[in-house]
């Protein structure tokens, strides 16, 4: 019996050369909202099943020559959520790691480090991108910066004893650079590497070494000694976002000219970084006040005071020992604070103000355009799902 008006489900594969479940579960919101049947063939089982004929396909083209080649002669429409293959002449969303990298060389600087370093061990595109954004903002706050480079030091290798030469390796570099240190791992599992080469080689942590990492990904954290802060890189929203431009595509939209990149949700500040390297007890009093308060009306005389010191003072020991103004380390403080509001909340953008401690609608919309380049309404709509 045939139904006249009756939509087919668009059929959409999911080929993804890597596979985080987060990523997965944004697409599947997605398609369950839009009724899409999905085709996870290639990221459950790995097997590309060549001569698929559907109507979009959702990619991540990082390893696999053969995948690419799937997908580019699928001829379908396609979003691709690895910028590795940059050639492929597909649209693409991805995780911003410009801001990946501000939040933690933000969280570094606040904490007063003054040398920092970057650790990947892989040449990967999106650890390529943290790094060289992580150096050119911790070069701009004039810190002391060093990346470490497994992939390229002359231990390397690829053999069986790769595991303890590389650690071997990996102590040695700590070691010699001075503390306190804070280091940024091109992920979580470089950061628990770091972690343990710093447990076996005596160093503390966080009083000498810091560690961040990023996705968020490590499931037993609380299992840990020593919880690993990290930053929480969105992948929902980004499958979630991958699959909205697909459909736009699939419905015969013209592909977007730049990668759409999707802001991280924040950092996730545990044990493992939660250090404070100011050595003025003033400064250090403000800061602690600033974490704790930063949703509250905070003035700089308040600080002040707290800090028992004249503003004037304030403003030059912050500047002295953090490189910025205490109302400068409290406007970033909000401004992160009302990014995540606005993608995760339903709270008006009035009520997202006065939660994050400002104290008119006008002076936060303001501050929030000249630090995010748009106002909050306009960055809810983009990035909210």
């Amino acid at each position: 019996m045939h139904f006249s008006g009756v939509k087919r489900p668009k059929r959409v594969l999911l080929a993804l050369g890597w596979y985080d479940y987060r990523l997965h579960r944004g697409i599947e919101r997605y398609a369950l909202e839009h009724g899409w049947h999905l085709c996870p063939d290639v990221t459950k089982e790995k097997v590309i099943p060549w001569g698929w004929d559907g109507d979009g396909i959702l990619a991540w083209l990082g390893a696999g020559d053969d995948l690419a080649e799937f997908v580019m002669q699928a001829r379908k429409p396609t979003v691709d959520f690895s910028y590795r293959r940059k050639h492929l002449p597909f649209p693409r969303v991805l995780v911003d790691h410009k801001e990946v990298a501000k939040l933690v060389a933000d969280h570094f600087i606040s904490r007063g480090l003054k040398h920092v370093a970057y650790y990947s061990d892989v040449d990967n595109w999106a650890f390529n991108e943290n790094g060289s954004w992580f150096i050119q903002f911790v070069a701009a706050r004039a810190l002391d910066c060093v990346w470490l480079k497994w992939h390229e030091s002359p231990d390397y290798t690829t053999g069986k004893l790769q595991w303890q030469k590389k650690r071997k390796w990996l102590a040695a570099q700590l070691k010699r650079l001075p503390k306190p240190l804070g280091v940024f791992a091109a992920n979580d599992d470089r950061a628990i590497e770091v972690l343990e080469v710093c447990e076996a080689a005596g160093l503390k942590v966080p009083e000498e070494v810091g560690i961040v990492g990023v996705d968020n990904s490590i499931m037993a954290v609380d299992a840990m000694q020593i919880p690993v802060s990290s930053v929480d890189t969105n992948l929902e929203l980004v499958g979630y976002m991958g699959a909205t431009l697909l459909d736009k595509l699939m419905h015969g939209h013209p592909p977007p000219t730049e990668p759409l990149r999707i802001p991280p949700k924040g950092l996730v500040v545990r044990k493992s970084s939660d250090l404070l390297a100011v050595q003025h007890e003033g400064v250090a009093r403000a800061l602690r006040y600033m974490w704790e308060n930063f949703n509250r009306p905070i003035g700089v005389e308040d600080l002040a005071r707290l800090a028992g010191m004249s503003r004037r003072s304030l403003h030059t020991a912050f500047v002295l020992h953090l490189g910025r103004t205490p109302g400068a380390e409290l406007h970033n403080l909000r401004i992160q604070h009302a990014k995540k509001l606005l993608v995760e909340t339903e709270h008006k953008v009035e009520t997202i103000s006065a939660m994050c401690g400002y104290s008119s609608l006008n002076s936060f919309s303001v501050a929030f355009k000249n630090a995010v380049g748009i106002a909050p309404a306009e960055f809810r709509a983009k990035f909210k799902p």
